[in-house]
């Protein structure tokens, strides 16, 4: 029986059916094999157009891969052929073959086949007979043209309306669900279409929850609200299980960490730049590795902030806030000077940053008045304060500078800052030597260095006044009960500083209190000021000069004098030693004290009690002097803590056995009173340690950290709220075996860290109740959790999270309980590194050729083969000593001038004399044969030439600003060194220039002087010293060959071409070298021939028309000594023996 003709409805069924998705079940049918059973061609079949069937239907391959359900018609064969493309003309034709019902079409497979064929195709279909295939296309063509036309008419209309009609603006009201009269009117429109046409409804946009500009996530706008309040900080933002970077700070970090920066937004003003974006930049680390990158930031002069998650998962899911996002705040801010976290550093050598001298972590703040006085009168009033927040340790000073600011620079050199705090505006030379000190990658200091700075108000001194009294008086109040008489006269020495300091004190103090660092200043008694004149001050000029700290080819610390003498274990030591060589001491019987001591160290080195020493002190592994201000700042470890208790505890158990520094078994006071300190902290540490609990504290396992008996009550409460929620997961065993009717308790299983899993068989799945929650599965069996589990898992999680809570503040209390007796340990730690240094410097002493100094009260420099204490560590050969001796008495020659060959060793020798005077009042041993010194309160020196740009003087003015700084600044009791004074300007004005200044240090300052120079002609000062013998000459031995033949070194014979051998013997002789033999230095400097040659042809030429010039002058003279001038014969003489 066929089917009726296909009703309009129908026919719109089938188009509309056109734009739908093919149904999920067609899609998986699409995989059967092309030979798959078709039912027979009889059966009817349903409409597979009509889109409302839910009846699967087989689909058949077609050639380009795609899959299209078969016409129903029967195929029959097991190759069937490849249907041919639909034509619109066909869907849309109600009356067409293509649509004609099974029963009126013809079974014949002519038929069959040409109801296969649309009319637009089937002009190609190869018949044999072209001309009967074309007859018949162009009959189906006239027969269907009409009706085609008026349909596609129909639909181009409808497509017009849809896309391009007056309405379309409400439309796009619509899709965006904003509903007005325009849309309503769009909708009766509509309805006025055909019924059966189905419309897409539009995708549904949600605005996200919370965002203000609609493209922000609540998280985002919460870093962007933290990000406002701190601009000047590159945040690191705790984000489930990693730390991100947003915005320029995620572009920042990705530079310096090398890490993947995810492009996006990198402004935090929303600019209309960026309005196309929708998320910020971004960029990510691990959890485990935020102190490694920390670290890198803050070395490369960046402040960084660290934002966590103050809520934790369970106890955020049982609170009223479980739907919005996790509370973050920032919790820690560091930068160079104040990043005191680094806990992979505590046990290990100081190591320097590439290329630089290690840090000292000193931050410094410095202030300074308006100038007085113009050009080279101008005076400035500095004040600075320095604060190592890693030791603890703080110096201050207020001083006056001239416009060389040597004094500023001076006391840069000495502290070497990481980090500058400027407190209003400095004057324009200081902010430029600021900057050149801390403006290049590797400047003087070693690494990068951070500049931040304050404002300075007209009433800054009375404000910092009352800060610093307010910030004191609330600490007194705080502890008012402890050794209170002591504090209040530690207050009274703080409110007594200087105005320029105070203000320096109360900016720092605010400056630190931003990183949790205010308390650093409660230890005021370690405030400590730089002038103290129990040392001598080595000004910036001669620390770079002796190379004290860092040599001047690569600025790293090897080949320095800082370098030879450290033979320290431990890392506070070397910090010890450190001042003690750039502080030599000016007190006569404290540093006897300490060579005496550093002599029974040496002298002792094969004793026991030595070597106990040295045991003790090679086995310290961490820092604990910086381990004990984190203990301090509350910012310690566990681990940490252990290791310095126990170190402390082993400490103090090696001298038990003392009770007074009589009975620490050495001579030495300065080492008995160092020990007797040492047991002194037992029985504090011993107290401390018998709360913990050393495996878990090595194991960092905060729950088990305390003993049972030490643990809070807090701790016990919610160990014991665990318990209980254990207790009840393994009595509901028999429960859940009950309901899987199970005979026995069942057995709770832990999968990928998901715990108290309930493991049932796949065959055993109908005993399991609805309620239960699939967790994980196998193809065997699936695992599950009861609600009754799920509960309890929520109760024990809000448990371990409270316990967790209560075991850091516990921790806390514990530490804040240490502080109490930071005072003793730390006195402790200052004494072991005392025994660290004079071990140090008795090691030093041991070295071959050293020798102890001894001190006299006069001014005098009197040694013995001496030599210079860093080249001799570097030479592979041995180093060709020399004597020296100066003395400011009268009738002893306190000045030496030197003359020599170019590289004759005259700037080795010179400072070598230096060196070993700093050694013998730093307490060490010297390298000489025998050193009899008196105290020196200075040493100067003017050596190298330099331009500075930055401050606009040229190398001459240069030279002679340091100079007259010299001038200026040297006592009788001083060492002075010029080297080539004079050179930077012609002859004639160098050679007055250097001689009236060897005149004034000589018969004015009165002082010891070294002076080296190239002008021959300076040697005649020699003769007006001749009498009390105060200045004299000597040079530095050479000798000189050419063709085999020596040659006398003032060079007289210099007949021939063949180039002079020059040997250099390194000894100071007595006398004038009247030559340089600058050309030797060409000739080894590589210079090329020719150009050798052409210069010692000039070089001799000038010479013979200066000789003869001398020459003429002096027959002329000779002519009126002769005549009538008999008094001009002393210089006639002298001019003969220069000639």
């Amino acid at each position: 029986m066929g089917k009726p003709k296909a009703t309009p409805v129908k026919s719109q069924q089938s188009i509309s059916s056109f734009f739908t998705k093919k149904t999920v079940n067609g899609d998986s049918l699409s995989q059967q094999t092309a030979n798959s059973q078709i039912p027979p061609p009889t059966q009817a079949s349903p409409n597979i157009y009509n889109a409302e069937t839910d009846e699967d239907e087989p689909l058949r391959p077609v050639a380009n891969g795609r899959m299209k359900r078969p016409l129903a018609d029967g195929i029959e064969s097991e190759k069937p052929e490849k249907p041919s493309k639909r034509s619109k003309r066909d869907e849309n034709n109600e009356t067409s073959s293509f649509f004609m019902d099974t029963a009126q079409r013809s079974p014949t497979p002519t038929a069959r086949s040409k109801s296969k064929i649309t009319p637009r195709t089937g002009r190609y279909v190869y018949t044999g007979s072209s001309q009967a295939r074309q007859g018949n296309s162009i009959a189906e063509e006239e027969e269907d043209d009409e009706e085609t036309k008026a349909k596609k008419k129909e639909l181009h209309e409808k497509f017009v309306k849809k896309l391009g009609h007056p309405d379309s603006l409400a439309l796009i009201k619509r899709r965006n669900w904003q509903i007005d009269a325009d849309t309503q009117a769009l909708d009766e429109d509509a309805g006025e279409g055909e019924d059966g046409e189905d419309e897409t409804p539009p995708p549904t946009r949600t605005k996200r929850k919370g965002a203000k500009t609609g493209k922000l996530t609540p998280m985002e706008l919460q870093i962007l609200d933290i990000k406002r309040k701190h601009m000047d900080t590159l945040l690191i933002v705790e984000v489930g299980y990693k730390f991100k970077f947003y915005g320029e700070d995620a572009r920042t970090a990705a530079k310096e960490l090398s890490i993947v920066c995810i492009p996006g937004k990198y402004r935090f003003d929303e600019h209309h730049s960026e309005a196309h974006l929708d998320r910020f930049a971004s960029a990510s680390i691990p959890v485990h590795r935020l102190p490694v990158h920390a670290k890198r930031l803050v070395a490369a002069g960046h402040k960084i902030g660290v934002v966590r998650q103050i809520e934790t998962a369970a106890l955020k899911k049982a609170g009223d806030n479980r739907n919005t996002p996790f509370i973050r705040k920032l919790t820690n801010v560091y930068t160079k000077g104040t990043y005191i976290d680094d806990i992979d550093g505590l046990d290990q050598p100081a190591d320097a940053p590439s290329g630089g001298a290690p840090a000292t972590g000193y931050l410094l703040c410095i202030t300074e008045t308006k100038a007085k006085g113009w050009g080279t009168d101008e005076k400035v009033e500095v004040g600075i304060l320095a604060v190592q927040p890693a030791t603890g340790d703080i110096i201050y000073d207020t001083f006056e500078d001239g416009f060389m600011r040597g004094e500023i620079e001076t006391r840069l050199l000495h502290i070497a800052p990481c980090e500058f705090l400027i407190v209003g505006e400095l004057t324009k030379a200081t902010d430029k030597l600021i900057q050149h000190l801390s403006g290049s990658t590797t400047n003087v200091f070693g690494d990068r260095i951070r500049v931040e700075r304050v404002g300075k108000s007209k009433t800054m001194a009375a404000e910092a006044h009352s800060n610093v009294t307010q910030f004191y008086a609330d600490k007194l109040k705080m502890e008012e009960d402890t050794d209170s008489e002591r504090r209040h006269n530690l207050l009274d020495k703080v409110l007594k500083l200087a105005e320029p300091v105070t203000i320096c004190l109360s900016a720092m103090i605010t400056h630190m209190t931003e990183y949790g660092l205010e308390h650093v200043f409660d230890l005021t008694k370690y405030f400590k000021s730089f002038s103290a004149r129990s040392h001598m001050l080595l000004n910036g000029n001669t620390l770079t000069s002796l190379e004290i700290y860092q040599n001047q080819t690569d600025y790293t610390t090897k080949g320095s004098l800082f370098w030879t003498l450290d033979k320290t274990h431990t890392r506070f030591g070397q910090r010890l030693l450190r001042k003690w060589v750039g502080r030599p001491l000016l007190d006569k019987s404290r540093l006897e004290e300490r060579v005496a001591a550093v002599q029974e160290l040496y002298e002792g080195s094969q004793t026991g009690k030595v070597d106990k020493l040295h045991a003790l002190l090679r086995n310290i592994k961490s820092d604990l002097e910086r381990s004990l201000i984190r203990i301090y700042y509350i910012k310690c470890t566990r681990p940490e803590l252990l290791t310095v208790l126990q170190t402390m505890q082993r400490i103090s158990n090696e001298y038990a056995h003392v009770n007074k520094a009589s009975e620490a078994g050495f001579q030495s006071p300065l080492i008995n009173e160092a020990i007797a300190t040492l047991p002194a902290i037992g029985d504090a540490v011993i107290s401390f340690l018998d709360k913990i609990n050393p495996e878990a504290a090595r194991k960092d396992d905060k729950y088990a950290f305390f003993r049972e008996e030490e643990e809070s009550e807090a701790i016990g409460d919610h160990k014991l709220g665990i318990a209980a929620v254990e207790q009840e997961l393994d009595s509901h065993r028999k429960v859940a075996a009950e309901k899987l009717k199970q005979s026995k308790p069942i057995s709770y299983t832990t999968v990928a860290g998901i715990e108290y899993l309930i493991e049932v068989p796949n065959i055993d799945l109908k005993n399991v109740p609805a309620s239960w929650a699939k967790i994980s599965g196998t193809k065997k069996a699936s695992r599950f959790h009861t609600p009754d589990v799920i509960r309890l898992l929520r109760e024990r999680d809000q448990h371990k999270e409270s316990l967790s809570a209560a075991c850091d503040i516990a921790f806390s209390s514990l530490l804040t309980e240490i502080s109490t007796h930071y005072a003793l340990f730390r006195d402790s730690i200052a004494n072991l590194s005392t025994l660290d240094c004079l071990l140090s410097l008795a090691t030093v002493a041991a070295f071959p050729g050293y020798t102890k100094p001894s001190f006299t009260s006069t001014s005098e420099i009197t040694v013995v083969d001496g030599r210079h204490p860093m080249v001799e560590q570097l030479l592979a050969e041995s180093y060709i000593p020399n004597s020296t001796s100066l003395s400011t008495a009268p009738g002893h020659t306190r000045a030496l001038l030197v003359t020599g060959a170019n590289m004759g060793g005259k700037s080795s020798y010179v400072r070598q004399v230096a060196l070993i005077c700093i050694l013998a009042q730093i307490g060490s041993y010297v390298p000489a044969s025998s050193a009899r010194l008196g105290l020196l309160d200075g040493i100067y020196t003017r050596m190298g030439a330099y331009d500075s740009l930055f401050t606009n003087q040229s190398t001459f003015m240069i030279e002679l600003s340091e100079t007259a700084t010299i001038l200026k600044s040297a006592t009788p009791r001083s060492l002075v060194i010029l080297d080539e004074l004079g050179r930077g300007t012609s002859t004639h004005d160098g050679v007055a220039i250097a001689g009236s200044v060897l005149d004034w240090v000589v018969r004015e300052t009165g002082c010891m002087c070294l002076f080296i120079t190239h002008y021959q002609t300076l040697a005649s000062l020699a003769r007006g010293f001749e009498k009390g013998k105060e200045l004299r000459n000597v040079h530095m031995k050479f000798t000189a060959e050419k063709d085999g033949r020596r040659i006398s070194g003032d060079g007289e014979e210099n007949a021939g071409d063949g180039a002079e051998e020059i040997t250099f013997l390194y000894e100071v002789g007595e006398g004038v070298a009247h030559r340089s033999y600058g050309l030797n230095v060409a000739r080894l400097a590589r210079v090329p021939k020719a150009v050798l040659d052409t210069a010692a042809l000039k070089s001799r030429e000038l010479e013979t028309k200066v000789k003869q010039k001398k020459l003429m002058g002096l027959s002329r003279l000779m002519s009126d000594v002769l005549g009538k001038s008999a008094d001009q014969l002393e210089q006639l003489i002298v001019g003969i023996e220069q000639l």
